[in-house]
């Protein structure tokens, strides 16, 4: 396929220049991947310092995912449009001022507000980093990038939580937040100096505006449903939705089957829309063309499926190992560094790999050592599990998911055309980030469910029936968190010891879970051309 007219001037990295822009980029790639997950360990201490209920605490977390992912797409299309470096930067200014209001919040509102401007942030950050490496790297460059890419979202997604135990117990849950204040003057003026600006040249003018409505209100609805599902009801209310003085009407319909009918109108409305709009030769939002490129369209696919499983394991394990082995959030995160280390390792062997076999083949190799490192975990979890038991298994997990990440961005932004990028890997970002929804709202029914085993557990241990219950529902209420406050009760170390292999029980059926999304996508790649984006790999060749 031929390349556009930019790569005749010189837009291309060469020689150390090229290497020292990719670290700019993964740096800024980094500290939003980072910030993701960071919070999951800081929440606990920011509930105690600004007063917050179990519904702020959750939207805390639910307005970076939802801003995040119904934005993907709209700003890797104004990537394309208005350059790329230009959004990147942006997304790094917006990306670090909503950090600064976070760290400064002192109420609820203002904190969820901030961090629903941090998801705007990195929904301008991820694309653009990406579309610009599409852009500017060629051949086994391109590769390598892809690798240090998708390395850097691996290892930074595990290393978040030690990172996040680290400040809090050492500075503050502030300092989670603030120190994306350094980081992100390093990238600004780091891509100012290194990297070229790139942006689509020719086609339609204009902009496509009812289409970036429908598909941000679109993916805001479908995503807002599967994170809020469980809490508030799939189809009639279980819990009262309230925004501020305003409470959700109905007491037979749940906004949550609201927001999903909703948001899957908007969708098939926005393919109707974008459908004649290209065949008129109209600007789009969406380029259903993109779709019909065989890696692009079964790429996207594997990228949704496999994210089901992927990082599934990652939302329970935490919980799993405070609750019920007794380790802090240091922790935890020390333990989970295995599948940081893991994921790093891969990134470097990815690239000489994939030059021998195929980056297919590499994708499969990586999916295949995350569903081993997923199932080992399942098999070896217990009430007695320790972190050098778990670690190995997480290590071969991270290999994996190093692997199976850059090789999966590469094959599927292959064939695009550097004029699409942009909008290509917002796509592919979108599929990963509505896959990881899905799964981890079916992780956490998986969880809940599981945790009705505690019940049955203390029985048999002559717990009283009812008061065998009432336990069980504390604990599939608090996601196992209160189990060790269950010591101080009458007969607590039977409690405690009940309500642990309950926990270890469904803690294994999420591995499980976890495991067969994973082995589900590794089947899905054998849909990809073998040779996908081989001849990235092996050189470039001029257009024409």
């Amino acid at each position: 396929m031929a390349r556009p007219t930019e790569f005749a001037a010189g837009k291309v990295l060469t020689g150390r220049k090229r290497w020292v822009a990719l670290m700019f980029l993964a740096l800024g790639v980094a500290m939003i991947i980072l910030d993701a997950t960071v919070v999951n360990v800081a929440i606990p201490t920011m509930v105690k310092d600004l007063g917050l209920t179990t519904a702020d605490a959750e939207w805390v977390t639910a307005a970076y995912s939802l801003t995040f992912a119904s934005l993907l797409i709209l700003f890797g299309r104004v990537a394309d449009r208005s350059g790329r470096k230009l959004i990147f930067m942006l997304g790094i200014v917006v990306f670090v001022g909503a950090s600064v209001l976070v760290a400064a919040s002192d109420d609820p509102m203002t904190l969820i507000a901030a961090r629903a401007l941090q998801g705007i942030g990195g929904a301008m950050i991820l694309p653009s980093s990406l579309s610009v490496i599409n852009a500017v790297f060629v051949g086994r460059d391109r590769a390598v990038a892809f690798a240090v890419w998708g390395g850097t979202i691996g290892g930074m997604a595990a290393l978040g939580p030690l990172v996040g135990g680290w400040l809090t117990t050492y500075a503050s849950w502030h300092w989670a937040f603030l120190i994306n204040v350094p980081i992100g003057i390093l990238v600004l003026v780091g891509v100012l100096m290194t990297v070229p600006e790139t942006k689509e040249r020719g086609g339609p003018k204009g902009m496509d505006a009812l289409g970036t409505v429908l598909v941000t209100m679109g993916l805001f609805g479908i995503v807002f449903a599967l994170i809020e599902g469980n809490r508030y009801g799939w189809v009639v209310p279980t819990a009262e939705f309230q925004v501020g003085s305003w409470t959700w009407p109905s007491d037979s319909v749940s906004i949550v089957l609201f927001s999903a009918l909703a948001g899957v109108l908007a969708i098939v409305a926005l393919l109707v829309l974008e459908g004649r709009r290209g065949r008129a030769g109209k600007v789009v939002v969406l380029n259903l063309g993109l779709f019909k490129i065989r890696t692009f369209g079964a790429g996207n696919v594997v990228a949704l499926v496999v994210s089901l499983g992927e990082f599934g394991l990652l939302f329970a394990l935490p919980l799993f190992l405070q609750a019920t082995r007794g380790y802090d959030a240091l922790e935890t995160g020390v333990i989970l560094l295995a599948l940081a280390v893991g994921s790093f390792a891969a990134s470097g062997m990815g690239a000489p790999l994939s030059q021998r076999f195929g980056p297919v083949r590499v994708l499969q190799l990586g999916m295949a050592l995350e569903a081993v490192g997923i199932l080992g975990l399942g098999i070896m979890l217990s009430t007695t599990i320790t972190g050098w038991q778990m670690a190995p298994w997480l290590f071969v997990y991270g290999m994996g998911v190093g692997f199976a990440t850059a090789q999966l961005t590469g094959v599927i932004l292959a064939e695009v055309p550097v004029v699409e990028s942009g909008q290509a890997s917002a796509v592919q970002s979108t599929a990963r980030q509505v896959g990881a929804a899905i799964g981890t709202a079916i992780i956490g029914t998986t969880l809940i469910i599981g945790l009705g085993n505690v019940a049955s557990q203390l029985e048999d241990r002559g717990v009283p029936a009812e008061q065998a219950q009432q336990v069980s529902d504390a604990v599939a209420t608090s996601a196992g968190q209160a189990i060790p406050a269950l010591a101080a009760l009458p007969n607590g170390e039977v409690l405690v010891e009940g309500a642990s292999a309950g926990f270890a029980t469904a803690i294994k059926g999420v591995a499980f879970v976890a495991g067969a999304f994973v082995l589900l996508g590794l089947a899905t790649t054998f849909f990809l051309p073998r040779n996908a984006a081989r001849v990235e790999s092996e050189g470039y060749a001029p257009p024409g």
